[in-house]
């Protein structure tokens, strides 16, 4: 039966829903207020990163890894302060292939230094996915001995696609580490290749980790990492890998002999360990306290140390002039256009940078 025009009864009842819930959380916006009000006070932040508070610390490198420019700027601030107290740690590099054990060994390593009495400071980089840009960050978990120590202290931070294995802002963290009383830090890079060698110039130890049995000892690596090594440790020595891993070590040690006298006059060590069963973990270390007192009595250490910083200076200008240019406004229409000329073959390379500079410095 159709109902008349004008009958507004309908067979269909729709019941009234329920309120949808808010899209956001009224208490942590009040607490994200609060974090933007302390964002001000430098002063506590590097109190509290000098007096080795590890809350303050990891809030602290928060704000370096930010890319907001009114965090950089509270970040800056709070480096200088730390600067003074920065400077008293052996900071040392731990690359090797994929596969090697990196975090199983810094775990064995670094738990060897903190029964000593050291205090660890681990800067793990992971590797950024080149199409979502995020990251796993897994290392506290497979280093879950050495995190739940109270003299390491482990953070992970993603590559983000940063050249070099490591991310632009690792040595502002080192700086931070080393005023919050760390005397040894660890940087981990995501692993071995071309541009994955960055880390050497911001250490005073470069150590590579090496497999046995992978097949050509020296065709899975680059000759180039192998001469910047100031030592070669094979790992997983241990069980029928044993031999294998001390028939590596003679390959290994007859190589860096045909290379040519590093800077520092250090001749590259080689050696096996198991970081499974903790074989040989001393010995490492061992080589590591060797070439810093071999270096520090040539006045290598201290040298080196100022070149580090003089590049760190460079990079650090690039880096900015690079930031300021892609973030003016008033270019992005002309780079647009510029772009589309070159792809097309309408204009070179060359003539379009040269006209994107040109008016770059007019404006």
């Amino acid at each position: 039966m159709t109902s008349k025009p004008g009958n507004k009864k309908s067979a269909l009842k729709v019941n009234k829903g329920i309120d949808p819930p808010l899209s956001f959380n009224p208490d942590a916006i009040k607490r994200f207020k609060m974090t933007r009000k302390e964002l001000h006070e430098v002063k506590e932040y590097a109190g509290g990163i000098i007096s080795g508070n590890r809350t303050i610390l990891s809030k602290a490198i928060t704000l370096i890894e930010s890319s907001l420019p009114q965090h950089q700027k509270v970040a800056r601030e709070v480096i200088e302060k730390c600067l003074p107290f920065s400077g008293n740690s052996v900071r040392i590099g731990i690359t090797g292939v994929p596969g090697v054990g990196k975090s199983t060994f810094i775990e064995a390593l670094g738990t060897h230094l903190t029964g000593q009495g050291h205090r660890l400071a681990v800067l793990a980089i992971d590797p950024s996915s080149q199409r979502t840009k995020g990251s796993i960050l897994g290392d506290k978990t497979r280093m879950e001995t050495l995190a739940n120590d109270p003299n390491a202290f482990i953070r992970p931070s993603p590559s983000a696609g940063s050249v070099g294995g490591v991310t632009q802002k690792t040595k502002e963290i080192i700086i931070l580490c080393e005023a919050s009383g760390f005397d040894t830090i660890f940087v981990e890079t995501v692993g071995v290749g071309q541009s994955e060698t960055a880390v050497h110039s911001m250490v005073d130890f470069f150590l590579l980790l090496m497999l046995a049995g992978a097949g050509d000892e020296l065709q899975g690596i680059k000759r180039g990492i192998i001469e910047m090594a100031d030592a070669i440790i094979i790992n997983k020595a241990d069980g029928d890998n044993f031999d294998k891993a001390l028939a590596a070590k003679q390959v290994y040690s007859n190589a860096v002999h045909l290379f040519p006298p590093s800077n520092s006059g250090w001749t590259p060590q080689v050696d096996v360990c198991s970081s499974y069963t903790k074989m040989g973990i001393n010995k490492v270390w061992e080589i590591i306290v060797s070439y810093c007192n071999f270096s520090k009595k040539s006045g290598y250490f201290h040298d080196n140390r100022m070149d580090q910083n003089r590049n760190h200076f460079y990079d650090t200008l690039h880096e900015n002039l690079l930031s300021r240019f892609y973030s003016r406004k008033d270019l992005k229409e002309l780079l647009s256009k510029l772009e589309k000329e070159v792809v097309t073959g309408h204009q070179t390379p060359f003539s379009a940078a040269q006209q994107l500079l040109d008016s770059y410095f007019e404006m």
